[in-house]
């Protein structure tokens, strides 16, 4: 069976996200911030999953899909690192930022400044 070309794998991928955030929203559901986090994490990679699909596919304006891609990845690793980083010792919760930013700025790099 081959599971790329049907999706199998991406649709298991997906539905054990939505699963897992569903669950930790149920679990959070006394904390509206952890909530929003969970919520507005889900939302971007459900974004993130659509416009990648359109960026491998080659569909639609391929600058404003690589945006798409690149904003909500450097969206999503700040919310991240906002959410790790105060939880270490300031040295290691700066580097933490040091490497969202590094992150970010490469992702820049590789789809809008390098072009073969």
């Amino acid at each position: 069976m081959d599971f790329h070309r049907h999706g199998l794998l991406t649709k298991l991928g997906f539905a054990a996200l939505t699963g897992n955030s569903a669950l930790a929203i149920y679990r959070s559901r006394d904390d509206p911030r952890a909530v929003a986090f969970v919520a507005g994490a889900y939302g971007g990679i459900a974004l993130l999953f659509h416009f990648l699909r359109r960026f491998e596919r080659g569909e639609g304006d391929g600058g404003r899909t690589r945006a798409a891609v690149w904003v909500l990845t450097t969206l999503l690793t700040a919310m991240f690192a906002s959410r790790v980083a105060p939880l270490m010792p300031p040295t290691v919760g700066l580097f933490v930022y040091l490497m969202a930013a590094g992150t970010a700025g490469t992702g820049f790099w590789a789809l809008f400044l390098h072009r073969h």
